[in-house]
């Protein structure tokens, strides 16, 4: 196979991963055009149309699919092939492409951030989504999750933050309505409901003496991200159920005020998850090293 059929099919599988030929252009540090050309060039080469394409959207054709499904494994054995070559350097050497939580992002960083400041020749490619994703398939190296939704059929290595929710409320929700005294006392109370992309509504946990009580709660907004939760609930708006850390600010400065921490003791697990490899790249080893527990 000629170098340009091999380049090709790195363009095809990039703009399959991310039905974007912008994203995939970013990718590759290329343009949308240059992408665009190859794409094309493979069409033609292979006789095929492997993209329908719009103004709007992109998407795979039956033969765009066909050929990704057997195109992604053979790429992944190359990239560990070379990923073999990097336990010859002295340091962590490439890049790693890894999947995060947007909700508790900026808080489990910090280390692998420290890590590229120590390795020149290491480059990290964070996508934060609070979306179920498949790493394999969209070909991330790895992933941090929560326990409870990891995959047996994945490696998974307790990183250190561990996470406690507190719920809050501002002053002048409290005003309105005196705070909860227990977590049945939320069904009286304006609460800012958390929506996974699925759409599934996020249930309130709490426990206290062994005892653990989810509630699902009720209020006039949903939204998908905790920072809007948190300004909603400084607003006003109801109360709010997030982090510490992303409370802290808000907490900090008086513009909202913790209830029910009695019940607010159910601590959560982080753990940085990757799939079985054989040749697992320096680079996605040192990121193990530091970031666990």
């Amino acid at each position: 196979m000629e170098n340009a059929e091999l380049a090709e099919l790195a363009v095809f599988a990039s703009v399959a991963r991310h039905l974007s030929f912008r994203q995939a252009a970013t990718e590759r540090g290329t343009s949308a055009s240059a992408v665009s050309h190859s794409i094309r060039s493979l069409e033609g080469r292979v006789g095929v149309r492997l993209f329908h394409r719009t103004t709007r959207s992109v998407s795979l054709t039956e033969a765009g699919e066909a050929l990704h499904a057997r195109l992604q494994p053979a790429l992944a054995d190359m990239r560990s092939a070379l990923d073999g070559l990097n336990s010859f350097r002295a340091t962590p050497f490439g890049t790693i492409r890894l999947n995060v939580p947007n909700s508790i992002a900026p808080y489990v960083l910090g280390d692998a951030m420290e890590l590229l400041a120590a390795n020149s020749g290491l480059k990290l490619e964070v996508v934060a989504t609070d979306a179920l994703v498949d790493i394999v398939q969209e070909g991330f190296d790895a992933g941090i999750r929560f326990g409870e939704r990891l995959s047996q059929d994945m490696i998974a290595v307790r990183i250190k933050p561990k996470f406690r929710f507190t719920v809050v409320g501002s002053p002048s929700y409290f005003e309105r309505k005196p705070p909860p005294m227990a977590p049945h006392d939320l069904h009286d109370h304006d609460c800012i409901r958390y929506a996974f992309p699925s759409g599934t509504t996020f249930n309130w946990e709490f426990a206290r003496d062994g005892e653990i009580v989810k509630v699902e709660v009720a209020g006039p907004l949903t939204v998908d991200s905790q920072e809007l939760m948190a300004d909603a609930a400084a607003r006003g708006l109801g109360l709010a159920y997030i982090w510490e850390d992303r409370a802290a600010p808000y907490l900090h400065d008086g513009r909202l005020r913790r209830c029910l921490e009695d019940w607010c003791t159910v601590d959560e697990s982080v753990f940085l998850y990757f799939p079985s490899r054989k040749h697992q790249s320096a680079g996605l080893r040192a990121l193990v090293e530091i970031m666990k527990a």
